[in-house]
């Protein structure tokens, strides 16, 4: 299978999450109210697969919480309920009590969890899990690569399992990306922190030319202040984010989508995934370069046609997702080891100079 397309991909994403059929309404849930960019983007593929695609409507959507009472009005027991994709299949973090309560809670309803990656350091936790999951009459399961496809096949026996792309290449194509050419000769070292941070991918001292470490930009600059009052505009003068604002006015308020979010249920979270977005989006375009240990910074990095070196997280995902879905991708490489990263870059440097 050629896959060195992103347009490619995305024709696999579709085609697996054609599995499910159609359906008019449904609920999303497990909304990402913080500032993961990663999670904003998967986000945003989901509700513009499930509107433009599907053709559904989204009658309800919500963060961590979620009753009957909510639900009961807004959908009949046909309509699903779905949860948004990403990285939240594991032990690290807590979403997966989220995941428990509601597939626990509503066996007379289909469940689809959207594109995962599954990683669970104590056996004893998974098999709660798959208890759990394997107990829903009707839960269809996506699994974002290989490695959690085949623990999906070997744990949930009782569910619909599927191997999917990441919700997130919905954007590939989508109007009102940058043009590739206008980048300047900088070298982005996006690097992510916390309990993913692989040891052996952290950002070290480069021989390369231009190099500025970040991580994602929305992390630091917390909140976007308002350029209509002499404060706001004082700071984004002072941090020189002036330009910045204008266009994220642009991205807010002329691009077709917005209209689209402001029709849908909590449109305010739909506007704040979209800046989430224009902040990623800002972030990456300048640079002819980036190297980052961020799934999503990789995922980006396709969606602009950025060349990129992509590095290992602390567990499979980074590269299991590569070698199932983007190994094929002419202006990436993969390595494991950041002292890998300056020689990878020079590679790149050579086919895709700046």
């Amino acid at each position: 299978m050629d896959i060195s397309q992103p347009e490619i991909i995305k024709e696999e994403l579709h085609q697996a999450l054609g599995n499910v059929g159609s359906f008019e309404k449904c609920a999303l849930l497990n909304y990402p109210n913080y500032g993961n960019i990663g999670d904003h983007l998967i986000w945003l593929g989901a509700i513009l697969y499930l509107t433009d695609v599907v053709g559904c409507t989204i009658n309800h959507v919500a963060v961590q919480n979620l009753s009957k009472g909510q639900i009961e009005p807004k959908l009949d027991k046909q309509s699903p309920l779905i949860f948004t994709g990403g990285g939240n299949l594991n032990d690290i973090y807590k979403h997966i009590n989220f995941y428990e309560e509601i597939i626990s809670e509503y066996g007379d309803r289909p469940i689809i969890i959207l594109p995962q990656s599954i990683y669970f350091t104590e056996q004893e936790r998974l098999n709660k899990v798959a208890n759990i999951f394997n107990s829903h009459p009707n839960l269809t399961i996506f699994a974002r690569e290989n490695y959690s496809y085949n623990i999906a096949l070997e744990y949930f026996h009782s569910c619909r399992v599927f191997l999917a792309p990441d919700m997130a290449f919905q954007l590939v194509n989508m109007p009102g990306l940058p043009n590739k050419n206008h980048r300047s000769n900088s070298i982005l070292y996006h690097c992510r922190t916390g309990k993913e941070l692989n040891k052996d991918s952290a950002p070290k001292t480069l021989n390369l030319p231009n190099v500025v470490t970040q991580d994602w930009a929305s992390y630091e600059y917390q909140g976007t202040p308002s350029a209509l009052s002499l404060k706001g505009l004082t700071t984004l003068i002072q941090q020189g984010r002036l330009k910045e604002w204008f266009s994220r006015q642009q991205w807010k308020l002329f691009h077709p989508y917005v209209v689209k979010f402001q029709q849908m249920d909590n449109p305010s979270w739909h506007l704040n995934s979209w800046k989430f977005m224009h902040d990623g989006v800002y972030q990456f375009k300048p640079h002819g370069l980036v190297i980052t240990n961020r799934l999503h910074g990789h995922i980006l990095g396709i969606l602009l046609e950025i060349p990129h070196v992509f590095l290992a997280n602390s567990y499979y995902k980074n590269q299991s997702f590569y070698e199932t879905w983007t190994h094929e991708i002419p202006f990436c490489k993969f390595v494991q080891d950041a002292s890998d990263v300056e020689n990878a870059a020079r590679e790149i440097l050579k086919i895709y100079p700046i």
